[in-house]
């Protein structure tokens, strides 16, 4: 029995090699590829009153680092009261550098607001809410195409009671979510889709969950991955009754194909759509060695909601075994059955786990388009 398992566990461990190397070639390409540079991150302190800050160290010059290419940026943040707990319906108004008021947003439900399509220019951001005090930052560069995520913006209490109105822009959060996410590739190649740098990164709806799913599925790394477990079975000769040849290998490739496919939209649109779960590994980047590790290895079998709170991974765990089920419809007669269900099944979840392990310790420093200021637990 033990053989036998083995047997089935040898392609995840051929192919997490082929991932590896994956890894290498992605960082001799990063060499070669045009990283964008994205500004500094400015920290928020409490204020007194109206509080400014004025540190001039924390003075980016907007013009520094710029990208050669024009393109507009976002800023995104969310706000919090001195407790820590998320401040709904904030107001926050973005002034240009001659003091005037260019937009205004009130934060959502998870304390988040954005400012979308700005054009680079050096900005001052200002948050207030009812029976808090006046929060106002130092000066913002924003380069052309970046996305900036600030500090979490703190209020502290006044006096009096707060009441405050839900004024939530959900979907254009969402949609900048999905555009980090699609921007973050290791040595600007293979895809890191699904780590968020942002602890307090905001949800994303079904729609961008199903959008970055297929992404995902048909970037062309993803079908070299497929290849190369294809080619690890064949080597090995798993699924004898495949085939030897170039028909036992494109088998053995369709059966693989099918298994990324429903595993990937299973487990990263579908069960997180109707579970309301996050399908993003959420960076620690903070504490000691075995508690960051105990972290990643729980997160296969945890996920955060999409309303912040931390639950069984329903996704990932249905995802992978529900793609486990669905190969029993193309796998050879003779592989067929509960076994097959639960070795593919359970090996998806361990796969989860290294996966996490290496995002948490490995892939942050060779990631590009992280957003600046995205580090993690706060």
């Amino acid at each position: 029995m033990g053989l036998h398992i083995f047997r089935w566990f040898k392609p995840f461990l051929i192919a997490g090699l082929f991932f590896f190397i994956f890894f290498i070639v992605g960082n001799v390409a990063s060499s070669r590829a045009v990283a964008q540079e994205v500004s500094g991150s400015h920290a928020l302190p409490d204020a007194p009153q109206v509080s400014h800050i004025t540190d001039p160290s924390q003075v980016v010059d907007p013009l520094q680092n710029a990208s050669p290419q024009a393109g507009k940026g976002t800023l995104s943040g969310t706000a919090v009261d001195s407790s820590g707990d998320v401040l709904v319906g904030a107001h926050v108004s973005l002034a240009d550098p001659s003091g005037a008021v260019i937009r205004s947003a009130d934060s959502g439900g998870d304390g988040q607001f954005v400012f979308p399509d700005l054009p680079p220019n050096t900005y001052t951001l200002t948050v207030t809410a009812p029976g808090m005090l006046t929060f106002t930052s130092t000066q913002i560069a924003l380069h052309s195409g970046e996305d900036h995520i600030l500090p979490t913006v703190t209020l502290a209490v006044s006096g009096g009671t707060t009441s405050v109105t839900v004024n939530g822009n959900s979907r254009e959060l969402s949609e900048q979510q999905e555009h980090i996410a699609a921007q973050q590739r290791i040595g600007g190649v293979i895809p890191n889709f699904y780590s968020a740098y942002d602890w307090n990164a905001p949800p994303m709806l079904a729609k961008q969950k199903f959008q970055l799913s297929i992404r995902s599925i048909i970037d062309p790394v993803s079908f070299l991955a497929v290849a190369g477990l294809a080619g690890a079975e064949q080597y090995q000769n798993v699924f004898p009754a495949y085939g030897s040849g170039f028909e036992g290998y494109a088998k053995r490739y369709g059966a693989a194909m099918a298994n990324h496919v429903s595993g990937d939209l299973l487990g990263r649109a579908v069960f997180p759509s109707i579970f309301h779960q996050d399908p993003r590994y959420f960076y620690r980047g903070k504490g000691s060695v075995k508690s960051r590790a105990f972290y990643a290895i729980s997160a296969a079998v945890i996920a955060r909601g999409d309303n912040g709170r931390w639950q069984p991974n329903y996704s990932r765990v249905f995802g992978n075994l529900s793609g486990a089920a669905i190969s029993e419809l193309y796998y050879p007669a003779a592989d067929r059955g509960v076994s097959l269900i639960f070795t593919n099944g359970l090996g998806g979840i361990g796969v989860d786990a290294v996966a996490n392990l290496i995002r948490e310790f490995v892939l942050k420093g060779i990631t590009s388009h992280v957003p600046k200021g995205a580090n993690g637990e706060q």
